[in-house]
């Protein structure tokens, strides 16, 4: 891996992988202020591909399907990412259009966008399970813009005009934290002299984080969704904890491993799918945010197994928190965790994107290795103390299910 700073202060990091055929670059940019319109990043994200002042939408396309170059940009809750991937003999081309997409684009056909996404993310909302966990996150990241869902991007988007994405793009090109990684079977120099050619407008601030802080759950929060025609209830439960900053980062992966994410083996799956025959889909999930981590639990079940669901979690919960595991079962989930962890660094535009996230928050691109050791090193006593510092906290409760259902389950949070 080697490292090297463009002309304009981008820091870049470049890993040589003899022998592939297909380079990715992945560029971050942080975001630094909250969007003042829902939706406005997401919209922004999906304009680039609408034509640009040299190129329309149609000959845009066109000119990536024929040199079979992937363009692809992401809004996420602390960046948005910049992926691109092609042949290597079509670098430069594929950099050439990108500038032409940052630097070019009329955003003119937004209204256009604007609609396709109000009806895709409609859509979306017909599907209980995305409801109910789009109104988890509005539930435990309350009044904050990581709690925005599909709902208030939709009633945020007709407020956005041209302007405001015109504003927001110069403020990601010339006002933001970012940084670029490269993967692939070309030379460290020739990659570098590309970028400072294509990437020559844009700025590298490492501007003030003026975004809002979260707030810590004080109490229990309770959020019902009733809906009348449901045939399973939606059940999300979950706890801000620390994120990929904290010491405790390791040991949470691996109790989210034991608990739910680690599929036929996971205790969650074992317990109320196979013995008690509950779901045909229950997990946890864990999302180390930039300013806060989110572990929940999630069952989609018969409406007359809400209270029964609950309180299977709640045993689940208090075993990992009160009895040491086994040596057996912190052995597989280390084994299962590693193992996953292999996948990440597949082809050149994962391992890109990894170890330029790494980079991108601080960590250093090598933090993949430490992680691993890290992981390693959690004991039995570790997952306790830590699950303790989890789920000792107030929760987050989210259930979408018929209203004779919900008033059974005799809910107090």
């Amino acid at each position: 891996m080697e490292k090297y700073t463009l002309n304009n202060g981008i820091k870049t990091i470049v890993k040589i992988n003899k022998n592939t055929p297909r380079v990715a670059v992945v560029m971050y940019a942080k975001l630094n202020k909250d969007e003042p319109k829902a939706g406005l990043y997401y919209l922004m994200a999906q304009m680039f591909y609408h034509g640009t002042k040299t190129k329309t939408a149609e000959e845009l396309a066109t000119l990536l399907d024929e040199n079979a170059i992937d363009i692809n940009i992401e809004k996420k809750a602390d960046y948005i990412r910049f992926k691109i991937q092609c042949l290597n003999e079509d670098i430069n081309t594929a950099l050439n259009i990108f500038e032409d997409m940052i630097e070019n684009s009329t955003f003119n056909d937004y209204k256009k966008e604007i609609t396709k996404i109000k009806g895709e993310f409609t859509s979306d909302l017909d599907s209980a399970k995305i409801q109910a966990q789009d109104d988890y996150y509005r539930t435990i990241f309350k009044n904050h813009p990581y709690g925005i869902g599909r709902k208030e991007i939709i009633e945020g988007l007709d407020s956005i005009n041209k302007e405001d994405l015109m504003k927001h793009l110069d403020e990601i090109k010339y006002k933001s934290q970012k940084n670029i990684s490269v993967a692939g079977s070309i030379d460290g120099n020739e990659i570098i002299e590309l970028l400072n050619k294509h990437l020559k407008n844009l700025k590298c601030e490492d501007m003030k984080d003026e975004r809002e802080k979260i707030i810590p759950i004080k109490e229990n929060r309770l959020s019902i969704i009733k809906k009348e025609d449901a045939n399973q209830a939606q059940i999300f439960q979950g706890w801000q904890v620390k994120n990929i900053y904290s010491d405790e980062y390791p040991a949470i992966i691996l109790l989210n491993t034991i608990l739910g994410s680690s599929g036929l083996s996971s205790r969650l799956f074992l317990e109320l799918r196979e013995k008690q025959g509950l779901a045909y889909t229950v997990r946890s999930a864990y999302e180390p945010l930039d300013l806060c981590g989110n572990f929940f639990v999630y069952i989609g079940t018969e409406p007359k197994n809400i209270r029964t669901s609950l309180d299977g979690f709640a045993k689940e919960i208090k075993k990992i928190m009160t009895e040491i595991i086994t040596d057996e079962e912190l052995e597989n989930a280390k084994n299962n965790a590693i193992g996953k962890r292999q996948f990440y660094q597949e082809t050149n535009l994962l391992e890109a994107s990894l170890k330029g996230y790494y980079e991108f928050l601080g960590l250093g691109y090598e933090f993949e290795d430490k992680l691993i050791n890290n992981i390693k090193s959690v004991t039995k006593e570790m997952i306790m103390e830590t699950a303790v510092k989890c789920f000792n906290t107030p929760h987050a409760l989210s259930i979408l299910a018929p209203e004779k259902f919900i008033n059974r389950a005799e809910l107090n949070c």
